[in-house]
C-alpha cells in the first residue's frame, strides 16, 4: 500500500483522522487481494445462519426473500471478539517535534499510532466486534469499556482525534503502572493492543515486564506495537556536527557530537532492544516493530493475523 495515497503531510483537519482510518482499510484489504495473502480472511459478516429451534422474531426475511435461505441479524451482545486498544500518550511519543515552519498535521509518533488503532477500530467496527480504549502517560488520562455499537466506535474515533495535534513537553511515562491498571480494569478475555515507545526509566523497566506478565496472567492476547523513528531512535542517523538533544519528558538537555555517542547510544539500545524481545517472547506477547516510517500494513497484518488465530 503507497502511504502517499492517503496524503498525510496535505491534511490540515484533525478531523480527517477517521477518514484517514477509512483508506488506510480500504487500501490495505485491496493489497491484502493482490498479495500473497489473497484469501486470506476479511469478510465482515452482518448476518449468522439460522438454527432450528431458534426465536424466529430476528430472522432477516429480505435476505430470505433473496436467497430463499434463513439468516438472523446479528446483535452487540453476539460480538466475535473484544478488543482494548491502549496507546502512550506520554512526551516522547510526540517525537519528531515539527518544523517551526511546518504546516498541517505533522507526524509523530503519538499520530502514527492513532491512525493505527483509528484503522483497528474501524476493522472492528466491519467485523461487528467490541473495542475499548485506554490512554496513558504517567498516569490513566483515559478508559473505555469496550462495546461494539455504532455509537460506541464513533466515540472512540472522537477520544482519539482529541489527542491528535496537542504538543505537550514533561509528561513522563509510567507504562508498568498504568498497564498493571489496564490488566484490572479489562475483566473480561480480549486481545489487548499497545502502542508504545517503551521509552521507558531503566529503573521502571522489571515494573513494565511484570505489567505485560499481569495481563497475560488474566488470559488476554497481548500485541505490544513498539513504535519509533528507527532511522533516528534506533539506528542514531544524525549528520556529524553538534546537536542539543532535548529530553521530551525530563527536559533535561545535553549538547554533543552526534558522531562521539552514536556507538555507545546504538550498542546500548541494542541491549535494550535485546531484553525487551526476550521478556515478550518469555511470556508470549507478540512484539511488533513499528517504524512509523513505514507502512501501516505492517500494524495492521499482525494485527489480523493475530485475530485469526483466535477464532
Amino acid at each position: 500500500m503507497d502511504r502517499q495515497l492517503i496524503s498525510l503531510q496535505d491534511l490540515h483537519q484533525v478531523e480527517n483522522l477517521e477518514l484517514i482510518a477509512k483508506q488506510v482499510v480500504e487500501g490495505f484489504i485491496l493489497g491484502l487481494h493482490k498479495s500473497p495473502f489473497h484469501g486470506f480472511s476479511v469478510e465482515f459478516a452482518e448476518h449468522r445462519i439460522y438454527n432450528l429451534g431458534e426465536a424466529t422474531r430476528h430472522i432477516d426475511w429480505k435476505v430470505f426473500g433473496r436467497t430463499d435461505k434463513l439468516f438472523t441479524k446479528k446483535y452487540e451482545e453476539e460480538t466475535n471478539l473484544r478488543c482494548h486498544i491502549v496507546i502512550d500518550a506520554s512526551s516522547s511519543m510526540y517525537f519528531p517535534e515539527p518544523d517551526k515552519q511546518a504546516k498541517g498535521l505533522h507526524l509523530n509518533k503519538l499520530i502514527f499510532s492513532a491512525i493505527c488503532s483509528s484503522a483497528i477500530i474501524h476493522l472492528l467496527k466491519m467485523q461487528r466486534d467490541a473495542a475499548g480504549l485506554t490512554i496513558f502517560a504517567d498516569d490513566v488520562l483515559l478508559h473505555t469499556k469496550a462495546g461494539s455499537s455504532n455509537v460506541h466506535h464513533k466515540m472512540l474515533q472522537t477520544q482519539l482525534e482529541s489527542f491528535i495535534g496537542k504538543s505537550s513537553h514533561d509528561l513522563p511515562t509510567n507504562a508498568g503502572k498504568c498497564l498493571h491498571q489496564i490488566a484490572e480494569n479489562i475483566h473480561r478475555r480480549s486481545m489487548v493492543v499497545i502502542f508504545s515507545d517503551m521509552m521507558e526509566d531503566v529503573e521502571k523497566s522489571e515494573e513494565l515486564f511484570s505489567a505485560l506478565q499481569h495481563l497475560k496472567h488474566n488470559k488476554h492476547e497481548v500485541i505490544l506495537f513498539h513504535v519509533t523513528d528507527k532511522r533516528h531512535e534506533i539506528n542514531f542517523e544524525y549528520d556529524n556536527r553538534p546537536y542539543i538533544f532535548v529530553d521530551m519528558e525530563t527536559g533535561e538537555k545535553i549538547k554533543v557530537r552526534s558522531s562521539e555517542v552514536k556507538e555507545k547510544y546504538t550498542e546500548q539500545m541494542a541491549k535494550y532492544m535485546q531484553q525487551l524481545k526476550l521478556r515478550c517472547g518469555q511470556y508470549g506477547v507478540d512484539l511488533i516493530e513499528a517504524d512509523m516510517m513505514e507502512d501501516f500494513r505492517d500494524v495492521l497484518l499482525p494485527y489480523l493475523v493475530r485475530r485469526g488465530k483466535m477464532h
